[in-house]
């Protein structure tokens, strides 16, 4: 018998919003989601609290994260208790039965299952999404219809290491006006004794090169002037093919094969920096002089525990290669302090090191023991108050590194994408080296312009348009 509407949810009047959590990569899975959605003639609105379906894309990368998810769930059944809340990402790949018990859940989909959310709130789920068999009794159907809100969630999770083909991830312009994610490669084969994304996000995986190029040609032909190319392990991509490729050969192929304005490349572990992609970067306009290189420690003790596949010295090495090759580019890392074990000593020896750096912005991080990782077993806790002390630390070399580097460009002329128009009739623009940068006037986003610099700013730069 067919269900009722209640029973059935009708996505072809739909609106939904999505609020994205985490890293790059996931910015680039909400893209995909919002495809999804809108070709089943959904509408994306701008606030939960006008959409019938919220969609929040999770990350789980620390226990602050996890816990933001949580206050999101929360914040919008209270908000907005008609709406029904599907989430989705690595917090819901990580522990779905956690996320089902809270008020107000509609769906939990994992990482393994997200490709087919589109299917799943349509009430049809495909084949595929059914031969995953979904968790347990948590899987409540009426009249072969979606699930409504006085039921138990359906969740749909199962073994991500069984997915051997990146999906493909393309990006949509609901989320992105002039930055878009492209996730180019999902999965990391490291493991790292810390990180609990491995097992949330499966094997590394890459995306053809030839899917690739169709998305770049479909973004360029619809205005956008730079995309970001991401990935979990970036540097990793095109290895798992049956004849192994390189990532700076992809590059190529992208350069060669399209006439997009700019790239820009999210992060790459330091092992992956070889000069082949150096060299590449130093020679074309048209690849950002942006390079972020995860340290996560400047000692090596800490790197062995962590079980990090490099060593100081090697990381140090390939800092000065780029620095020298490109004088201008901005450089930058992910650290984290705190990790177990991490005694003042070794904190000093990280801190020391990271100071003799050039770095121009740090993505500094407290460690959170995640579930199931080897470091959560590891006694030699540091104490939250220490690891927060360390973290301040760390954050005010950044700051006076960033500081320099900006006064760097006083007076110079620098190359920007204009993002949007902000306050009192300047425009907010970001440079091709990752500095914030305010260009006096409005003007249209999305445009590559060249502006003089006269003022460091408390954040970035200021400066005009640069006529000629």
């Amino acid at each position: 018998m067919e269900s009722t509407s209640y029973n059935r949810y009708d996505s072809t009047v739909g609106a939904y919003y999505i609020e994205n959590f985490g890293c790059r990569a996931a910015q680039a899975d909400g893209s995909a989601i919002e495809r999804q959605l809108a070709s089943r003639g959904m509408r994306r609105v701008s606030a939960a609290i006008e959409a019938e379906l919220v969609v929040l894309n999770t990350c789980t990368v620390t226990s602050a994260a996890d816990q933001d998810a949580r206050s999101a769930i929360r914040r919008v059944h209270r908000a907005h208790p008609e709406a029904r809340i599907l989430v989705t990402g690595c917090y819901a790949q990580r522990a779905p039965e956690e996320i089902s018990a809270l008020a107000g859940v509609s769906w939990v989909v994992g990482n393994s299952h997200k490709h087919c959310i589109g299917d799943i709130i349509s009430g049809f789920p495909t084949t595929e999404s059914k031969a995953f068999v979904p968790l347990s009794a948590l899987n409540h159907r009426q009249n072969g219809g979606p699930v409504t809100a006085n039921l138990a969630p359906q969740t749909y999770a199962s073994d991500i290491f069984a997915h051997t083909e990146l999906r493909s991830a393309p990006v949509f312009d609901g989320i992105e006006r002039t930055r878009p994610n492209l996730k180019v490669q999902d999965g990391c084969d490291n493991r790292c004794s810390f990180c609990v994304i491995p097992y949330v996000r499966g094997h590394s995986r890459s995306l053809k090169a030839p899917e690739i190029l169709r998305e770049i040609e479909a973004l360029e032909a619809a205005g956008y002037r730079e995309v970001v190319i991401s990935g979990i392990n970036l540097g990793r991509w095109g290895r798992d093919f049956a004849a192994p490729k390189r990532f700076f050969e992809l590059l190529e192929t992208i350069l060669k094969s399209t006439s997009i304005a700019k790239l820009r490349l999210s992060s790459v572990e330091p092992m992956d920096w070889t000069d082949d992609l150096i060299a590449l970067m130093k020679s074309s306009s048209r690849i950002a002089k942006h390079a972020h290189i995860p340290l996560q420690s400047g000692s090596d003790r800490i790197l062995r525990k962590m079980h990090r596949k490099y060593r100081p010295w090697h990381y140090r090495a390939k800092v000065e290669t780029i620095r020298s090759a490109m004088p201008d580019a901005a450089i930058g890392a992910d650290v984290m302090v705190g990790f177990p074990g991490e005694t003042d000593a070794l904190f000093e020896e990280s801190r020391s090191f990271i100071a003799q750096l050039p770095f121009t912005y740090l993505h500094v991080f407290t460690y959170s023991p995640r579930p199931g990782t080897p470091a959560a077993e590891i006694r030699e806790q540091v104490p939250i108050q220490v690891a927060r002390e360390r973290n301040r630390m760390l954050r005010e070399i950044a700051a006076e590194k960033n500081l320099a580097f900006r006064g760097t460009f006083l007076g110079r002329t620098v190359e920007a994408i204009t993002l949007k128009q902000g306050e009192e009739g300047q425009t907010e623009a970001l440079t091709d080296n990752y500095l914030k940068l305010q260009i006096r006037g409005k003007h249209e986003p999305n445009r590559w312009m060249n502006a003089s610099v006269d003022y460091v700013t408390e954040q970035g730069l200021l400066g005009d348009w640069a006529t000629s």
